[in-house]
């Protein structure tokens, strides 16, 4: 009984402080409810606050809305026609100043005119390498001004009469280099060295470098040649080095094949995600141009046709046999030939031996040319000219039947005439030998692989490679570059040297990706005076700055190798953007980059309203990149802004924050070093419908003086380059 009286008096004990407890917590939440109600009386008073501060900014930016855009577009309008006006003029005035000169250089507009100077020039009876070359040179700049109008005009009537002119014209310049190159050899034993016992000559200006080697000792120890006063050299095969032929390497520091092939396939639609050196099949999804429409499409819908067809395992040849080359059961059924194995094809050309005796030989050897043209055509591998560039012009590498030589008797030159002009050596040769027995024709069958071809090249030196160059080789049957039939490629940083092999002798080039500098890692706009400016890029791998001053631009790189035909020289917009990209230090855009480099996506209207207002004010604000611009989302772009009146660097506490949108633009209360993002605007600032009339709040009368007396050509200028490179999308 008293253990239970103890446990009672321990319970009311206990209840007391419970309820003293409880009167505690009660007052406390009290409290805390009167402070959390206080807290948010203050935060809807401040959101009303702010809400009305809002739809004040907001209805004033509203009633100045038109007036806004219409000032913007009036200064737009007025600087476009401005700068069209001046362009027309100047291309009127060069038009008549190329009239007067009356040096005989056709007008590329005028089809007429091009076809005359063409046939002209097909009937020019100079063979002479000098003069010929002389010819070329200005049959170079009418392509060039040819491939400057197509470059402006959208008929498709224009697109069409200037490709057909272009082509036909670089056939022309391709077939006088033949000319020359002949008409060299034919006395190639008049000139022979008397080391080797050979003939070796080179030929250069300023557009090509012409090697040649003529055979005429055919030394089967010879391996090969450097002509090392160009740093260009090959290796033949023996059986090349006992053969009557001459070997050419001519270098094109243009390149017309890359030209054809772009107005060939024009567009591919598909990237591929692998890389080149992994032997990316670029899909064959092709918008053609208005001449190849009806022909092309047919080509490649057939050959879509044979790729797709499968192939059994039992129909593949050994790989040990063939190279590891698998053939489609299409190739071989169209041979009237059924392949399944290395057995099966000894039997069956042995019961064709012995049912149609001598013809088997000429049957064969028809079969097996259409077999390799057949696996030749299912392998090739186009690089994608949109995504990759061939960069330092085009090397022709050539192996050729040496023509008749002269013979000097008593006074006499005696020559045979012949008609058939310079001769392609077939090589490698698929015919087989007419005697020997059957097992010797076997063996030829299994190990029809002739040996490689050799060539090493010094990369120009007017091109800057960023990463390791890979080889291009021309296909002349799909008009196009492919990786097929190169290897051992070999690059020496150190001498700038690539040497590799190929199956047969083709026209080469070295290959970079185009958008190896891409993403920009940041970039910056900066006023250097009146109607002058600095952009500057730090890309992926090199940085560049481009010099603006008036209606021309000039590049300053870091890494001035390579450059130097054109750094520190004052050019055109688009005269610097064409020597950058050819020079493979590209930093500009077009409609399939994006398919390559991943970008966070903007709006592409507030995108190029912001350069349009970006160049208005270019003379006296700085603008650089932002971490915001990937965080404010697409609708909105962010960059950093101040009014820089002197040529020196911007100080960083004087930058700001502006956040950009298609209905109106603001100031940012946050800084490039806060911790989060926020679209809240400054306190104290007002909304504008443009951006140019937001910066206005906090420029000075000197400023807004620089920039309404802004030279339209500069103005243009600017936005061009901005235009071309998009730094808001790609950094």
């Amino acid at each position: 009984m008293a253990t239970k009286k103890g446990k009672d008096k321990l319970t009311k004990a206990d209840k007391a402080r419970l309820q003293k407890e409880e009167e505690i917590r009660r007052l406390q939440e009290e409290e805390e409810a009167r402070l959390q109600a206080e807290q948010d009386e203050e935060e809807r008073l401040e959101r009303e606050k702010k809400e009305k501060i809002l739809l004040e900014l907001e209805l004033k930016d509203l009633e100045r809305r038109e007036n806004e855009l219409d000032e913007l577009r009036r200064l737009l309008e007025d600087n476009h026609n401005a700068v069209v006006k001046r362009k027309s003029d100047k291309a009127e005035k060069a038009k008549w100043e190329s009239y007067l000169c009356c040096d005989g250089t056709p007008d590329p507009s005028e089809q007429q005119e091009i076809n005359t100077y063409m046939s002209l020039w097909k009937e020019d009876p100079e063979v002479n390498v000098t003069k010929v070359l002389e010819q070329c040179t200005g049959a170079l700049l009418l392509i060039e001004k040819l491939e400057d109008l197509l470059r402006e005009t959208s008929n498709l009537l224009d697109i069409q009469k200037y490709q057909e002119a272009i082509t036909n014209l670089q056939d022309l310049v391709h077939q006088k280099h033949n000319l020359a190159t002949e008409e060299i050899l034919k006395d190639a034993n008049a000139d022979i060295d008397i080391q080797t016992g050979n003939m070796q000559t080179v030929v250069k200006d300023e557009h090509i470098t012409l090697c040649l080697w003529a055979n005429l000792k055919r030394n089967p120890r010879f391996k090969g040649l450097d002509f090392e006063e160009v740093s260009l050299g090959f290796e033949i095969p023996k059986q090349l080095a006992v053969s009557n032929i001459a070997v050419r390497i001519l270098h094109t520091r243009y390149d017309h094949l890359s030209l054809l092939a772009r107005m060939t396939h024009t567009r591919m639609h598909t990237p591929s995600s692998r890389s080149l050196a992994g032997g990316d099949i670029v899909p064959a999804d092709i918008v053609l141009t208005a001449q190849e429409e009806v022909v092309v499409t047919e080509e490649v819908k057939e050959h879509d046709s044979i790729q797709q067809l499968p192939v059994d395992e039992e129909e593949q040849p050994d790989p040990k046999s063939r190279g590891g080359k698998s053939v489609s059961r299409t190739s071989l059924h169209s041979t009237g030939t059924s392949v399944q194995s290395a057995e099966s094809r000894q039997s069956q050309i042995q019961t064709q031996i012995e049912a149609l005796n001598v013809s088997v030989e000429a049957d064969l050897s028809s079969s097996l040319l259409h077999l390799n043209m057949t696996e030749m055509s299912l392998k090739v591998q186009p690089v994608d000219l949109m995504q990759y560039s061939p960069l330092g012009g085009v090397f022709y590498y050539n192996v050729f039947h040496l023509p008749p030589q002269a013979h000097h008797v008593n006074g006499w030159t005696i020559r045979q005439i012949s008609d058939a002009g310079l001769e392609a050596f077939p090589y490698p040769q698929k015919e087989l030998q007419t005697n020997g027995s059957l097992n010797s024709k076997l063996d030829d069958i299994e190990s029809m692989e002739s040996p490689t071809v050799g060539v090493s090249v010094t990369i120009p030196d007017n091109v800057m490679f960023l990463e390791k160059p890979q080889v291009a080789r021309w296909d002349a049957t799909g008009k196009q570059w492919t990786m097929d039939g190169i290897t051992e490629v070999v690059c020496s940083e150190e001498e700038s040297k690539i040497s590799f092999k190929m199956d047969s002798f083709w026209p080469f080039v070295l290959v970079q990706d185009t958008y190896a500098n891409f993403p920009f890692q940041s970039w910056e706009l900066k006023p250097l005076g009146q109607d002058s400016a600095v952009f500057t890029i730090k890309g992926a791998l090199i940085n560049i700055s481009i010099t603006v001053q008036g209606n021309q631009c000039m590049l300053q790189a870091q890494e001035k190798k390579c450059l130097s035909h054109f750094t520190g020289k004052w050019m055109s917009s688009t005269a610097l953007q064409r020597a950058m990209q050819d020079s493979g230090i590209n930093v500009f855009v077009n409609e399939f980059t994006e398919k390559y480099v991943t970008t966070y996506g903007k709006d592409p209207l507030t995108e190029h309203s912001a350069y349009e207002q970006m160049a208005l004010f270019s003379s006296a604000c700085a603008f650089t990149w932002s971490r915001w611009n990937a965080q404010c989302g697409p609708e909105h772009l962010v960059m950093q802004v101040c009014e820089h009146l002197s040529p020196g660097p911007v100080p960083e506490e004087r930058w700001c924050l502006y956040l950009l949108g298609a209905q109106r633009s603001q100031r940012l209360r946050i800084f490039e070093s806060s911790e989060a993002f926020s679209p809240d605007h400054y306190p104290g600032s007002e909304f504008h419908s443009t951006f140019i009339h937001m910066l206005q709040d906090y420029m000075s009368a000197e400023g807004i003086v620089r920039t309404k007396t802004s030279h339209n050509l500069f103005v243009d200028n600017v936005q061009s380059l901005l235009c071309a490179t998009r730094p808001l999308l790609y950094t």
